[in-house]
């Protein structure tokens, strides 16, 4: 199961001091047909911070996010286990394009959410967030970690 990094019994064993410590925040934007929209995002790297993502938090502030970060563009798995947050998870190619948008995934939901092509890094956000905003595939998000030339700008 490549790329499925929320595995249940994962662990604040493995995130050591660094689960209870306060998160660092980084800028992400979205431009969609209808503008360009900021996030402040948790970056999610290693493989213990993929695997726990955002377990067990019961709330995410609507301008918040968690970007995952895979290093390597491939096809990923998601799943809900032990997320109690409904969220839409934005799948982003190495290029920072989106190439597929899962809405309203339901917490605790142990089926598996495909990402449906080639992945670099998946955006979480709130329930509805994709929705409202108006993120289609092909939407350019910037972040350093894509590899687009206005990622560098922003």
């Amino acid at each position: 199961m490549a790329g499925r990094f929320r595995l249940a019994g994962m662990l604040v064993a493995a995130l050591g001091s660094s689960a209870g410590a306060a998160p660092a925040f980084q800028p992400l934007e979205i431009d969609t047909a209808s503008g360009a929209h900021r996030f402040r995002i948790e970056l999610m790297s290693t493989d213990a911070e993929r695997e726990y993502g955002l377990m067990n938090r019961h709330s995410l502030p609507r301008d918040q996010g968690m970007l995952f970060d895979f290093h390597v563009q491939q096809p990923v798995t998601f799943w809900m286990k032990d997320t109690y947050i409904p969220l839409d998870m934005i799948f982003i190619s190495k290029e920072g394009r989106v190439v597929s948008v899962k809405h309203d995934a339901k917490p605790l939901d142990e089926a598996l959410i495909a990402s449906g092509a080639p992945t670099l890094g998946v955006l979480e956000v709130n329930a509805g967030v994709a929705d409202a905003i108006g993120v289609e595939v092909g939407d350019a998000v910037h972040h350093p970690i894509f590899h687009n030339e206005a990622a560098a700008a922003h």
